[in-house]
């Protein structure tokens, strides 16, 4: 992967999900770091584009792999941010985000939510809803983990379900044994 021309951030490999964006230095809170780019496409386009990632992902039996790079722009538009040139697309998902997205001045921006170390893995809540919430385990590991990729006002919800329905419990078991695999 090639260095990223932005002195606050590099790509890296990441034991949240293959690659991640890090610290370069030290970023204070409520930095703009870096523009998450992309194709812009009507919600239409966006749609369908997402609904065709999704069942080739299936057919290879990669459905968990986090294959979609869309952003919500606005109501009418969305960014497809699957560019190589896009390392912002490299920010993964975290419990225990140090980012969030911003839209300012027509673009997407991520930004830092509280003093980012040199070093540190950038993260950000990637806002899912529970709709397909066993479909986007969580693997990063922070104390505050539900296990699945939720937004954060959703995350009780998930809680109360995975209570009162006691059949996630083999995810669980799935999830410790990744988490266990990669250390954590």
């Amino acid at each position: 992967m090639k260095e990223v021309s932005n002195k606050w951030i590099r790509a890296s490999s990441s034991g949240i999900h293959n690659q991640g964006v890090f610290a370069k230095i030290n970023i204070p809170k409520d930095t703009y770091i870096i523009e998450y780019k992309g194709k812009k496409l009507t919600k239409k386009a966006s749609t369908k584009l997402a609904l065709e990632w999704e069942e080739e992902a299936r057919e290879k039996g990669e459905a968990n792999e986090g294959l979609v790079y869309i952003f919500e722009l606005n109501k009418r538009y969305d960014i497809d941010g699957n560019y190589p040139d896009n390392v912002a697309r490299l920010i993964n998902h975290s419990c225990d985000d140090s980012c969030e997205s911003v839209i300012y001045d027509g673009g997407i921006w991520i930004v830092a939510t509280r003093d980012i170390k040199k070093g540190d893995e950038l993260s950000y809540d990637y806002g899912f809803d529970m709709s397909h919430f066993i479909d986007h385990p969580c693997l990063c590991g922070s104390d505050n983990c539900l296990g699945y990729i939720v937004s954060k006002d959703q995350r009780k919800k998930v809680r109360k379900y995975l209570v009162k329905h006691k059949t996630p419990k083999k995810a669980w078991k799935a999830l410790s044994k990744k988490l266990e695999s990669k250390g954590k």
